[in-house]
């Protein structure tokens, strides 16, 4: 499946935005913010013709203030209740910066039992086959959090990136979380990872206030797409130039080699 990126002009990139980069670092509600720079770095690359599909977390965020909460809820169908609520918040968000750029979105709501059965997963895969073709449209994708739950309790969409990350056939995943990346035992960041094995001693629980997934499950994560042959990034998401920084190659965050990659 791997095909490198510097032999190829057009790209398929998928993306993955944690919820402790969409959430207002001291509040409960989506950081617009953060939503403007984001969408503006996926365009550009957009305009550079490479084709993002957008995993996006946030949706329990932008709905807890609806129901007058200040943290994340810890029961599981207040959980899921703001999801319910939150998702048309998030999906707004989306739609109105994207449409700064003459771009619209498309919303695809996911549970990991569609991604394993054979004719859902068809039909997942020919839908953004044609999204793709329209050239205009940006996949954002979730999981289905008010009927599913395993990216509530544990996650934060990590595993499911990756698993879109495989039906996509993308060529590269880029996870962007509140940190730099992978951190050594001297809190500095790993800048490349060419045996995912060899790291997975260094997976933290640290998680920010909105958060779901650790470095362990992002590590997880990693696991399925370089083993696929998908190169993969961890990186911060509160710096700007992160995305475009991890298409071209340069030292942002954590590389991770993929199977068959070169060094």
């Amino acid at each position: 499946m791997f095909c490198a990126l510097m032999d190829r002009k057009r790209s398929r990139i998928v993306l993955k935005f944690g919820s402790g980069i969409l959430a207002r670092p001291s509040g409960n509600a989506l950081d617009e913010r953060q939503f403007e720079r984001l969408t503006r770095e996926v365009a550009a690359l957009i305009a550079e013709g490479h084709e993002c599909v957008i995993v996006s977390s946030g949706a329990v965020a932008a709905g807890l203030s609806v129901l007058g909460l200040a943290d994340r809820p810890e029961e599981l169908a207040v959980k899921q209740a703001c999801a319910a609520i939150g998702q048309s918040r998030l999906m707004q968000n989306y739609a109105t910066h994207f449409a700064t750029h003459g771009l619209h979105v498309a919303q695809l709501l996911l549970t990991h039992g569609d991604l394993d059965s054979r004719l859902r997963y068809a039909n997942v895969k020919n839908t953004l086959a044609r999204l793709f073709e329209r050239g205009s449209v940006v996949p954002i994708i979730n999981e289905n959090d008010s009927v599913a739950v395993e990216e509530l309790r544990f996650g934060d969409n990590d595993r499911l990136s990756a698993e879109v990350a495989l039906l996509a056939e993308a060529d590269l995943l880029v996870l962007l979380t509140s940190v730099d990346g992978l951190l050594d035992e001297e809190g500095n960041t790993v800048r490349v990872v060419p045996d995912i094995e060899s790291v997975t001693k260094l997976a933290r629980q640290e998680k920010g206030k909105f958060s779901v997934g650790g470095m362990l499950s992002k590590l997880q994560a990693v696991k399925v797409a370089v083993e696929a042959g998908i190169p993969t990034y961890v990186a911060s998401g509160r710096k700007a130039g992160q995305i475009a920084g991890a298409v071209a190659r340069r030292k942002v965050g954590t590389r991770f080699i993929a199977r068959g990659e070169a060094l």
